[in-house]
């Protein structure tokens, strides 16, 4: 029988992504799937702080074995920022793309120094039991954004030994070389391990 595990967002490209790399052996649900309409806090000042507040929020109240991710893209230029941070970098409402690379690309303005990485966190919870997995791809910000895949930082975001943005590259390569796909393969091994 196939193990369900839940995994803390309602965000569909997400979901369809994780569950293509878990593969058939586990059943992935959504938090729409386990009727979670709730605003889960991030209020933590690192990634696997609101890794863990959102999947220790599932697991205390649904009591069900589940995973969170939080992202962040981190520029050495600025010490690390927007890191945390990174989705609502610009201030105000909601996750504001556009004013996100306008503030990152005002920041580095004549700045030579664009190295950045995006790191992905993920926080799994089995049977009351806490593990982390991360996953890392280094790069840098270009001065223009390019492409029109993707979301968030993407435009503005080379990968390591790649000429093109993560949003020129398209969804198809950016999945299989991305801080979540890295991530993500780290948690797929380990539930492959201990199915």
């Amino acid at each position: 029988m196939k193990s369900k595990l839940v995994f803390a967002t309602n965000n569909a490209h997400k979901l369809e992504e994780v569950s293509q790399i878990l593969g058939d052996n586990i059943e992935l649900l959504s938090l729409k799937n386990i009727d979670c309409n709730d605003d889960i806090p991030e209020t933590a000042d690192t990634l696997e702080g609101n890794a863990l507040l959102k999947a220790r929020y599932i697991y205390d109240k649904y009591n069900v074995n589940c995973f969170a991710d939080d992202t962040g893209l981190e520029v050495e230029a600025l010490n690390g920022a927007p890191g945390v941070y990174s989705a609502r970098y610009a201030g105000g409402e909601g996750h504001d793309s556009e004013a996100n690379m306008n503030k990152l690309l005002a920041e580095l303005k004549g700045n030579v120094h664009r190295n950045a990485q995006f790191r992905t966190v993920i926080a799994l919870i089995i049977d009351a039991k806490e593990y982390l997995f991360e996953g890392i791809v280094e790069g840098s910000i270009i001065t223009d954004k390019k492409g029109t895949a993707g979301f968030g930082y993407d435009p503005i975001f080379i990968p390591e030994g790649y000429d093109k943005t993560f949003a020129e590259l398209g969804n198809e390569v950016k999945n299989t070389i991305s801080h979540r796909a890295r991530a993500v393969h780290k948690l797929c091994k380990f539930l492959n391990s201990i199915q």
